[in-house]
């Protein structure tokens, strides 16, 4: 039995009616809980031994049918929304799903029936009194899935295409074990799901939280601010935090920024909150001091899916500004010569559709430093990949290949890192009119899903060339040249758009 459900029971058996899981109007006591999940896992055994897919918006019924597949032993992929339809059949093949649990199974048939895929309604999953739909597909060749999967997360994808990472038991309650003893998380303990529970680290933080007894808050992301793959009404999460009585949750940086902002322009802090953890994506130093400036307990973090989600955490006790903290009791750090950050400890199992057995070390990608009393300094990254303040990882390659696909764009520069939205830098075909351009950037950000779109863009002062030092001589971009180049023009782009929401 996974741990975290043996811990769901021992507290059933404990405190029975103590809230497990709560969308601020319906509550589900641990006694329910264990049996609702006993009951779904049983149902859902009988019916398939393949993946399953989750297409939930926030929920308490999200998370029953999540620790039900993890009872049976069943893979299970949390579908982002976010993601693009494409990106989603693209998922859904990939991981050999048979079954899909959503609140919307007509939309879903549909989406399915139009990307060609064989799909058929089935009978509805009966949870704490709710029916979710049920929508099956018709599987034509068995995908290669590690032996062992009960976790399949899609990271947000660095290409159109991004990779099935597989994830075993161990992997994932060594990472929650580390969680409830580095948060300090307790059976008082409030958690308000902020990010979508398709994102692995909110899921995660949510087994979290269960392990040690407390509450999970689960309302509707619409109710509490969160827009999409990036936009938010800070606004609200802050009424959110306050009226749920909220003792943790997880932000990814914009949202942090939100809040500041909302309460530096006069807002409450939050009353109960203790513990505020930042993570996904890079978080400026200045934002950190301005959260610890506005009353905001906020702990950066640090981690990736291949790794089960988080590697490092600060902590009470234990919060080293400008480091993501110290690694987490199961994982241990190694560094490669040019200073990547391999991990060891609780690794995938190996991406969906590939033979070869993962083994550790692992190489992040990312490059950092552990100072002498164990905390960890991120300092770049070995790839071109941007992480969005929203924490979306973003090939700029892939954008840029969408916008040099249209025929008014003959090259094209994008960037996004630690920012809201993708901003261009777009060299047009000889006599192509703004308005043209302008639609040529709307057909490609269609082909897109919403976190990689450009939203703003500015012409280039000439085409990239080998000659003017922004070109190598294979024809690739020199990053860090044309960075340098229109670094003030970029982010006059973001400050337009600021200013025209004051």
């Amino acid at each position: 039995m996974h741990p975290v459900i043996a811990a769901i029971g021992r507290h059933a058996a404990a405190h029975p009616g103590r809230v497990a899981l709560t969308d601020g109007v319906r509550n589900l006591g641990y006694a329910a809980l264990n049996r609702l999940i006993a009951d779904a896992a049983a149902q859902i055994r009988t019916e398939t031994t393949k993946t399953v897919a989750l297409c939930l918006d926030n929920c308490p019924e999200w998370l029953v049918a999540d620790l039900a597949l993890l009872a049976a032993r069943l893979p299970c992929l949390p579908l982002p929304a976010f993601f693009s339809p494409r990106q989603q059949m693209h998922a859904l093949v990939d991981a050999g799903v048979e079954c899909i649990i959503t609140d919307q199974p007509e939309a879903c048939l549909m989406r399915l029936r139009s990307a060609g895929l064989a799909a058929a309604p089935g009978a509805g999953l009966m949870i704490a009194g709710r029916c979710l739909g049920r929508v099956w597909i018709g599987r034509s060749s068995k995908p290669v899935i590690p032996a062992g999967t009960v976790k399949i997360t899609y990271t947000s994808g660095t290409t159109g295409h991004p990779k099935g990472v597989c994830l075993g038991e161990a992997a994932l309650a060594a990472v929650v074990r580390s969680l409830v003893v580095t948060c300090r998380l307790q059976t008082g303990d409030r958690h308000l799901g902020v990010l979508p529970l398709a994102t692995l680290l909110e899921n995660v933080a949510g087994y979290a939280a269960l392990m040690a007894g407390g509450t999970v808050v689960l309302p509707p992301l619409a109710e509490i601010g969160t827009l999409g793959a990036a936009g938010a009404r800070p606004g609200l999460l802050l009424t959110a935090l306050e009226s749920s009585r909220a003792t943790t949750a997880v932000l990814v940086p914009q949202l942090l920024k939100g809040l500041v902002e909302r309460i530096e322009a006069g807002a409450a802090c939050p009353r109960a909150l203790r513990f505020l953890a930042v993570g996904g994506a890079a978080t400026a130093p200045a934002l950190l001091e301005s959260a610890e400036r506005a009353g905001l307990p906020v702990f950066q973090g640090y981690g990736l899916s291949e790794c089960a989600s988080v590697v490092a955490l600060n902590a009470p006790g234990a919060n080293q500004r400008g480091t993501v903290g110290r690694p987490l009791a199961h994982i241990a750090l190694s560094f490669a010569r040019d200073g990547e950050i391999l991990v060891s400890g609780a690794l995938l199992l190996g991406y969906c559709g590939q033979q070869e057995e993962m083994r550790g070390p692992w190489p992040t990608g990312d490059l950092g430093t552990l100072d002498a009393d164990g905390y960890l300094r991120i300092t770049g990254r070995k790839k071109n990949c941007f992480i969005t303040s929203y924490g979306r990882n973003v090939s700029p390659d892939w954008v840029e290949a969408a916008l040099a696909a249209e025929p008014s764009i003959a090259q094209a520069w994008v960037s996004g890192e630690a920012r809201p939205w993708a901003a261009a830098v777009i060299v047009a075909r000889p006599g192509c009119p703004d308005a043209e351009l302008a639609e040529a950037v709307d057909r490609a950000n269609k082909t897109l899903p919403e976190y990689a779109r450009v939203r703003r863009w500015l012409h280039a002062e000439e085409p990239f060339s080998f000659a003017n030092g922004e070109l190598t001589a294979n024809g690739r971009l020199r990053r860090e040249r044309i960075a340098r180049h229109y670094e003030s023009a970029v982010e006059s782009l973001y400050t337009e758009e600021f200013n025209e929401l004051l």
